[in-house]
């Protein structure tokens, strides 16, 4: 027997009232809105090489003889993800407890960067802005904070050049990329990158971000659409959200050498667990990273799951490694209300004690 429907239709109506009426108000909206901007902290373009610039945060609480602390954010997406808005930064945390901030942008890679590889971005392109800044401050060592991809390559940096980096801090950084529940990773594995980037040269962004959406098809494809809807009678949170999409969908093709070697060495071979990562013709093991260590990671990350990142304590040389698990995902971990004073405060107290 069939039980009877428990949908009020009353209710149903005033709710469907309800989505009409934002939908009404949504044009309105958008033109208040207009275009939106990403990038809120004064900056200063300090170093160049070919499509890699290196900004300088102007800093009027920068402390007497503060060690510059060098961002490398992944090749993946824009970095501008650290100092998205006013009250969505890092950055902005990190210049206001007196840090001497510096971030990498490394550009949108076009067909003459087609055979750029590790070596290329982890010894010309981020040993570089290190040696820019030991030579610009007069210091042996810089503090080098990694984020994702970003944060597996200073991870090889660091291992290669240990007596360049005073103190490394990675964020949410995978470390081992066969744990069972990385579903990226097993994705990937089934890839055939060789064929891909002998077929394709540069890897289309576009082809990046499918690979990313359908990981949470209904979450990413759906129901963030649906909720915006919610949102359309406040300026302020549509703002909010056209910014984060603008993010999202502003990613650079993909180098296609470097895709290559980064896919089979760390997505397949798990190069940090098993060995066999080149850098040139130079193999960083772990073991080398013998300066303290700050290894955050996020406690809902769908695309760096916390034992991915957790493994890191076990590899590394050093006897001063430290952890933060945050309450967040992947993006939340620099955007979201919480991580405007943990993550920042975290940082500069973890620093402040070395």
């Amino acid at each position: 027997m069939i039980a009877p429907s428990s949908l009020d239709p009353f209710r149903f109506g005033r709710e469907m009232a309800d989505f009409g009426r934002r939908l009404a108000t949504g044009p309105r909206t958008l033109r208040e809105v207009g275009d939106v901007d990403f990038g809120c902290s004064p900056k200063d373009a300090v170093y160049r090489d070919d499509k890699l610039t290196l900004y300088r945060y102007a800093n009027p609480n920068r402390r007497k003889g503060a060690v510059p602390l060098l961002i490398s954010y992944a090749l993946v997406n824009r970095p501008y993800m650290v100092d998205l808005q006013e009250n969505r930064s890092l950055v902005r945390g990190l210049l206001a407890r007196g840090e001497d901030v510096y971030l990498i942008d490394w550009g949108y890679p076009d067909r003459s960067d087609r055979y750029l590889d590790m070596e290329d971005y982890v010894e010309r392109l981020l040993g570089g802005c290190v040696d820019f800044l030991r030579a610009s401050h007069g210091i042996d060592a810089v503090n080098l904070v990694g984020i994702c991809q970003g944060g597996v390559m200073a991870l090889c940096y660091a291992a290669l050049h240990p007596d360049k980096v005073r103190n490394l801090i990675t964020t949410v950084t995978p470390v081992d990329f066969h744990t069972p529940d990385n579903l990226l990773s097993r994705w990937v594995q089934s890839i055939d990158m060789d064929l891909m980037v002998d077929t394709l040269g540069n890897v289309p962004a576009d082809q990046m971000n499918l690979c990313y959406l359908m990981l949470k098809p209904f979450r990413l494809n759906f129901q963030k659409y649906a909720g915006f809807v919610d949102t359309l009678e406040n300026a302020g949170q549509v703002e909010d959200f056209l910014r984060m999409e603008k993010w999202i969908f502003d990613s650079p093709d993909q180098a296609g050498e470097m895709l290559r070697q980064f896919v089979n060495q760390f997505y397949k071979g798990n190069g940090f667990i098993n060995g066999g990562i080149r850098v040139g013709d130079r193999a960083p093991s772990l073991r080398d990273v013998t300066m303290p260590v700050l290894n955050i990671y996020a406690l809902q990350d769908h695309l760096v799951p916390p034992d991915a990142s957790r493994a890191l304590k076990e590899l590394v040389g050093t006897d001063d490694y430290s952890e933060l698990a945050f309450r967040g995902g992947h993006i939340g971990i620099y955007v979201s209300s919480r991580a405007q004073q943990e993550v920042p405060t975290a940082i500069c107290d973890w620093l402040s004690r070395r």
